[in-house]
């Protein structure tokens, strides 16, 4: 099993969840987030007075799934999340031991 972590453009949600429904995914955990990478945010005017906006609005989905979807899961939030400007985000992947179903107590792939 993998854990993929997506940081995205809010505004790109709906259509990751809809790719990734598509591919027969159910379940995604969304975390609102801010953060920047390398654009570091950027500057705005208000009130005349010009302030730095470090820390962007973004959106991170968890989940976690069986080995031989991965790869398609990662194109389909590539494809959904890509805009092509900077700021769409990154993809990690991480290895899970175990997972457990807390009402049922299934593990592994059944609890997912």
């Amino acid at each position: 099993m993998k854990k993929i972590e997506a940081v995205i453009k809010p505004f790109k949600l709906d259509e990751v969840k809809e790719a990734l429904h598509e591919i027969g995914l159910k379940g995604i955990t969304v975390t609102e987030a801010k953060g920047f990478g390398r654009q570091k945010g950027h500057t705005e005017l208000y009130r005349g007075a010009e302030y730095v906006v470090d820390f962007l609005p973004k959106v991170k989905i968890e989940l976690v799934l069986e080995d031989n979807l991965v790869d398609r899961a990662i194109e389909a939030i590539q494809n959904a999340a890509k805009t092509g400007r900077i700021g769409d985000g990154k993809i990690f992947i991480t290895p899970v031991e175990e997972a457990i179903r807390i009402r049922t107590g299934e593990r592994g792939p059944d609890a997912i």
